[in-house]
């Protein structure tokens, strides 16, 4: 393919030329899309493009596989989609790229100009639509703005707190000509923090008897997670990871005290209650780390609390923070070099006591669930045949404990999930993930029902050659909501029952690789033969309806809420 010349500010372009050519100035190398009407002339410019442009079945999926993207690269994930029908399928990873703090730009083709207001067709206003769960909304109504919001759209995405920009494209805007020139290319902003903050920080942490750190949130990189880490071990720091950000710090590392998900370990949470201080870089801490905001008091934790945040209204939006510092975390983690402990610390031992409740509580093989597939064994055959590197992915569901409790992430850019809990997210991000790094081994854990929220991204994995892995956990149910029914309406069963497809003739209809998996013994040579067929595989695994969560049954839920009554 060859690439779009830079244009002089001679040359006249239509929007759509313009805007494909600003794709390219500002680095963006794919892009994933539905193609509609509404947005030709962008479709017509992108064949002559040096871009990859991926089509997927679903506008959810198309823009939950770019999210997947921003999140693994730091860089916007780029997806376009038409109007009305095909901007609402796509909320959902507008949504997830939000609460993630992922870079994001959604383009969504518009109704011509001399048309908007009369409800035409499939007509909305993206600003009302998207307004509470993106960033910056706009609407490009002159082809010569183009360059101007295209470029600011770069920058809304990647700075302070990242999120989705949602950009309105009228048809008519983009047959439309204009003679202007290109913007420069896009450029993230770092915020550093000062001298005196981080000689503050030393000393807070040498005056500190028993404190620890909780990574979470976005604008992390390679390189700032490996000079976190020498900060934490020169400090013998417990290290926890925020819910679904477990990438950001070694499982192995003999600092690393387990993550702040659902589920938690309730040594871990006594442990970070008995703290006597608390530094929290990158993340929020919403609800879910929080643990539905318990974990800290609201607004002034018990604890010296330091906040390191890259977006100055996150300070102190929920926590009262005893030391803010503005920072992102990559300017933060490189600042640490020169805080460095001047005596041995007196913590040692409980940094130790606390890696040695993670290894515990992580350790898959003497879990027993209900029935002839034992997950526990699987997933300590999966830590033994998978590479550290491998991408592993999920959506939303009791399921996903699997992997958060018992897969060891040791590298970064190697966790898929969304924060939100949006279901059916696993499929397109692992297609997303797949896309971008080819040689990564990608697994993909659904739940039955998760997995049909957007089981039709299995066509694009077949369509590109993405040979990922599906392990598919079928135990006919909802069963995150019949958990939480029994809980609540013990017996009262309503809503959430499942007749499921044959999961491995599904795959193998849309070209794929499929296999089922009864028994534990079943499971090793299905995924040595699903890893050497070179194709998209579903691994689909039958799981018995009472092994609701690794250590709990829904009798056992079910008697438990009966004798509360």
């Amino acid at each position: 393919m060859t690439t779009l010349s830079t244009s002089s500010p001679a040359q006249s372009r239509t929007g759509g030329q313009i805007l494909v050519q600003q794709l390219i100035t500002h680095g963006v190398q794919q892009l994933f899309c539905v193609p509609g009407e509404s947005y030709l002339a962008v479709l017509d410019a992108l064949h002559d493009a040096d871009i990859g442009v991926t089509v997927c079945r679903q506008e959810g999926g198309a823009a939950m596989m770019a999210e997947a993207q921003g999140k693994l690269t730091g860089q916007p994930g780029i997806c376009f989609v038409t109007r009305g029908p095909g901007a609402t399928n796509a909320s959902a990873g507008v949504h997830i790229a939000h609460q993630d703090s992922t870079p994001m730009i959604l383009f969504v083709g518009q109704v011509a100009r001399g048309a908007m207001g009369r409800e035409a067709f499939q007509e909305l206003d993206y600003s009302a639509v998207f307004g509470t769960m993106a960033k910056w909304v706009v609407q490009i109504d002159d082809p010569a703005r183009v360059p101007e919001l295209i470029s600011r759209a770069f920058h809304v995405a990647t700075s302070g707190r990242p999120g989705p920009v949602v950009v309105a494209l009228p048809e008519d805007m983009l047959t439309e000509a204009a003679t202007v020139a290109d913007a420069l290319p896009y450029q993230v902003t770092e915020t550093y923090p000062g001298a005196a903050q981080m000689a503050e920080l030393a000393e807070r942490l040498g005056k500190a008897k028993q404190p620890v750190a909780i990574l979470g949130g976005s604008r992390w990189s390679e390189q700032a997670v490996r000079e976190f880490t020498a900060f934490a071990a020169d400090w013998s720091l417990p290290v926890y990871c925020s819910f679904r950000r477990q990438m950001l710090f070694a499982a192995t590392h003999a600092c690393y005290g387990g993550d702040l998900g659902l589920g938690v370990n309730p040594k871990l949470l006594a442990r970070i209650r008995a703290s006597d201080l608390v530094l929290v870089v990158g993340g929020r801490l919403s609800e879910v780390p929080s643990q539905g905001y318990e974990l800290f008091d609201i607004p002034t934790p018990a604890q010296p609390f330091v906040h390191v945040h890259a977006d100055a209204d996150e300070l102190g939006k929920l926590y009262r923070p005893t030391q803010a510092i503005h920072a992102t975390p990559q300017a933060f983690a490189a600042a640490l070099n020169a805080v460095r402990p001047t005596a041995p610390v007196p913590w040692k031992a409980h940094t130790e006591a606390a890696h040695a409740d993670y290894l515990a509580w992580s350790d898959p093989t003497p879990i027993r669930i209900p029935g002839d597939l034992q997950m526990g064994q699987v997933m300590q055959h999966l830590k033994d045949v998978l590479p550290a590197d491998t991408i592993f992915c999920n959506g939303a569901g009791n399921f996903a404990t699997w992997i958060h409790r018992f897969w060891p992430f040791t590298t970064f850019a190697s966790q898929l999930a969304p924060t939100s809990g949006s279901m059916g997210y696993g499929l397109p991000a692992g297609v997303g993930g797949k896309r971008l790094w080819p040689q990564r081994e990608v697994v993909i854990f659904a739940g039955d029902g998760d997995f049909l929220m957007h089981g039709q991204e299995f066509a694009t994995a077949v369509q590109y050659g993405l040979p990922i892995i599906v392990v598919l956990l079928d135990n006919a149910m909802y069963g995150t909501i019949r958990m939480h029914q029994e809980r609540e309406y013990p017996g009262r069963v309503s809503a959430t029952a499942l007749k499921n497809p044959d999961f491995k003739a599904y795959a193998q209809a849309f070209g794929g690789h499929g296999e089922r998996v009864e028994r534990t013994e079943d499971f090793a040579p299905a995924l040595a033969r699903a890893r050497a067929s070179g194709l998209p595989s579903v691994l689909h695994c039958l799981i018995d309806p009472e092994a609701i969560t690794p250590t709990g049954t829904l009798q056992g839920i079910r008697k438990a809420a009966l004798a509360k009554q």
